[in-house]
């Protein structure tokens, strides 16, 4: 009971961008269970009479997401999301989904390897003897959910990959007695968390992911956006932005400036251009 907002947010070195996240997400789960068959209608009600910006999940399942940019620690807030959810409402399975291949790296040692000096669970003590299970693309068949002595387990998978090997996903594993898919779709209290969702929103692999029927789901971008031909389009389930201005004016990113070629051929631009 102690693990409430203000405490992981001490716990974790949590910056105001990542406690005020965590504290939307606390606001919105006194309101609404976690469950399975979510009446999506009357949650999504009561997401959007708390925050307006929220219009619609665009999923088969509660989505919501936070737009904090680039440097502000989208992985740490990950880790206090993972933390809140177990120590407050019971949530033990999480899949997370990485856009690409160094995120992917990034993410499974930052989130499982304790001596790593970016490892987001340093400090927790519900973690501290136990860290959760980790279950990767690169070990899903082989360990699948009887590895390691935590309650907690967390899944990592690269997109291309989960994209590429959804049949294999699919397949019977000896290992479970059912297919890896199966096992996690079983799952009553899955928690789906998306990094940087706007990189594969369009991706078959998001269709299988709806298809796992999670209790929640969280994306976490700093572009809450997606673009269509000439079009742009706004995310319609976002709960909280940061933008980089304010991340810019916090000193947790540093100034951009434009850089140009010396030899730009600027004979047809005016002046100003």
């Amino acid at each position: 009971p102690e693990y409430n907002v203000n405490y992981i947010s001490g716990c974790m070195s949590l910056r105001p961008p990542q406690k005020r996240s965590l504290k939307i997400l606390d606001a919105i789960l006194d309101e609404l269970d976690l469950k399975k068959e979510q009446d999506l209608e009357r949650a999504l009600e009561t997401v959007h009479d708390l925050f307006p910006t929220c219009i619609n999940f665009e999923r088969d399942f509660m989505s919501l997401t936070f737009a904090l940019a680039t440097g502000v620690g989208k992985t740490r807030l990950m880790g206090a999301f993972i933390t809140y959810l177990y120590t407050q409402k019971g949530i033990k399975n999480f899949f997370i989904v990485a856009p690409n291949l160094t995120i992917y790296n990034k993410l499974m040692k930052d989130l499982g390897d304790p001596s790593s000096e970016k490892y987001v669970f340093r400090g927790i003590g519900c973690f501290s003897q136990v860290p959760p299970n980790l279950i990767t693309g690169e070990n899903y068949r082989e360990r699948g959910f009887t590895y390691g002595f935590s309650d907690v387990t967390i899944n990592v998978f690269n997109i291309s990959k989960f994209n590429r090997e959804i049949g294999t996903i699919r397949n019977l594993s000896e290992y479970l007695g059912t297919s890896y898919f199966e096992f996690l779709s079983s799952q009553k209290d899955l928690v789906v968390i998306m990094d940087e969702s706007h990189h594969y929103r369009a991706d078959r692999g998001m269709a299988a992911i709806n298809e796992l029927k999670p209790v929640l789901g969280l994306e976490l971008t700093a572009t809450p956006q997606v673009e269509q031909g000439a079009r742009t389009v706004k995310f319609k389930n976002v709960v909280y932005e940061y933008p980089l201005s304010s991340a810019i004016k916090d000193g947790y990113a540093k100034i951009p400036f434009a850089m140009t070629r010396r030899d730009i051929a600027d004979y047809n631009l005016s002046k100003d251009e």
